[in-house]
């Protein structure tokens, strides 16, 4: 089967996109994008080409830009042309200048395709691209997933040449008499996947001389067996975890036949490792508190629960401590709600007149007190070492700490704890739990109520 015969029947049989969609075809000028814009440009789909200069090889990517200039301006193909600063973008970022370009060349597609209404990004992933990638992702450590290679279409990346192999591809561009521009770095084993392709491969190749098949095939059978198991781990993982994702159920997770592939399944996507899932595993054995991190996540290991946070969301008040917008006394309020807001909800303030047929709301969102008895400005903060209050309806103080423990509190909702303290330092609401005692309404006595209500984002 020819070259052109090969690929149009691979974007059909992995249906990648219909004859009248428009592509955006990632043009480096190497042999194998080169190779992706003349097939699809001879097949008749609608391309335009997007070239990035990374400005990494000095003269070289300026003669990259050259080239591919004069390609498509030879086959009438519209050309998109943009310059980075990779090594600065990649030092602001903290990230590899692989991860870098990666970022920056994906993020420019997307701009590309929304303000020219183009359907898909065509990118030239080959076969042994594939190979080479399951390849390393065996080596960096993988589940089912990295060992399916690359897949054919993701989201609107689509990879047309994965049905075909470098051989195959340079044999078309031969055939074609069409040059293409080498990049320098492609022939060292600078960077890891170079290894792979002129170190790593050839050694497995005296072993089996076919060992690039061999694995493509596995790839294909892996992608079969993967829907099965996608299907079953999903629903493993909503068996274990709570509706909102927010927490692993310890007793249901060692319940299933492999909690180990449950864990990586739920985990390595909030990145994090192979080692740290295997301490997160070790640690459902032992005592409560162990901490885990990743770049965004935060897992606790609390009594019979895994808790996952994300990292940007570790401090519930927008300043460790901050007044409510309220003048210095009470009765000059207007009667309309005030409110505060912080970062997981807000707290709502209002004075009303305590009379006969007052309502007391009975909610732990809603705090009622006698108003008279609240010195301002009122403080809204979190729990602190050495907090205590008196818990409605008793009569001695308590440590908000020995309260919240009582209550089985986990180690982040202890630290997400709000208090509401008065003006001399008094704690007068455990926001969403209770109030102080000595605040309370009493008939006879009490004269103004000031209603607190927390109301939490649900998001």
């Amino acid at each position: 089967m020819q070259f052109y015969e090969k690929v149009s029947q691979y974007i059909t049989d992995h249906s990648l996109f219909q004859k009248e969609d428009r592509l955006l075809v990632a043009l480096s000028g190497g042999a194998d994008s080169v190779a992706l814009l003349r097939v699809l440009h001879a097949g008749g789909w609608s391309v335009q080409a997007a070239h990035c200069n990374f400005h990494l090889r000095g003269e070289e990517s300026d003669r990259d830009e050259e080239f591919v200039r004069s390609l498509c301006q030879e086959l009438g193909i519209v050309l998109h042309v943009t310059h980075f600063d990779t090594r600065d973008w990649a030092s602001r970022k903290h990230l590899s200048i692989e991860m870098a370009a990666r970022e920056l060349r994906y993020a420019w597609f997307e701009e590309l395709c929304t303000e020219h209404a183009l359907q898909y990004v065509a990118v030239a992933h080959h076969q042994d691209d594939s190979v080479e990638t399951v390849l390393l992702n065996l080596i960096r450590g993988t589940g089912i997933d990295g060992l399916r290679g690359i897949r054919p279409k993701n989201g609107r990346v689509v990879r047309p040449l994965l049905g075909v192999n470098r051989t195959e591809v340079l044999a078309y561009l031969d055939a074609l008499k069409q040059p293409y521009v080498t990049d320098s770095t492609n022939l060292t084993d600078e960077y890891t996947r170079n290894k792979i392709r002129l170190t790593l491969l050839p050694l497995l190749e005296e072993v089996n001389p076919s060992v690039r098949k061999s694995i493509s095939a596995m790839t294909d059978h892996l992608s079969d067996v993967a829907e099965v198991y996608e299907a079953a781990m999903l629903q493993a993982v909503q068996r274990v975890t709570a509706a909102d994702g927010s927490e692993v159920l310890i007793e249901r997770l060692l319940e299933e036949i492999a909690p180990k592939a449950i864990l990586f399944k739920i985990f390595h996507p909030l990145g994090f490792t192979a080692s740290q899932l295997d301490a997160i595993y070790t640690s459902l054995f032992g005592e409560s508190g162990k901490r885990f991190f990743s770049r965004d996540w935060e897992v606790l290991k609390d009594r019979k629960r895994l808790l996952i946070r994300s990292r940007e969301k570790t401090s519930p008040t927008q300043s460790r401590e901050k007044s409510v917008p309220m003048v210095n006394t009470l009765q000059y309020l207007p009667e309309e709600t005030t409110c505060l807001n912080v970062t997981t909800g807000k707290l709502c303030f209002r004075v009303t007149a305590f009379t006969e047929d007052f309502d007391i709301r009975k909610s732990q969102n809603v705090a009622s007190l006698d108003a008279d008895k609240v010195s301002l400005p009122l403080v809204v903060r979190c729990v602190q070492t050495g907090d205590a209050f008196v818990p409605f309806g008793m009569k001695g103080r308590k440590l908000v700490s020995d309260y919240m423990t009582d209550r089985k509190f986990s180690r982040f909702r202890k630290e997400q704890q709000l208090v509401v303290c008065d003006d001399s330092g008094r704690i007068v609401w455990l926001v969403g739990e209770r109030s102080d005692e000595r605040f309370r309404l009493k008939k006879g006595e009490t004269r103004q109520v000031l209603e607190i209500e927390w109301i939490e984002n649900k998001e």
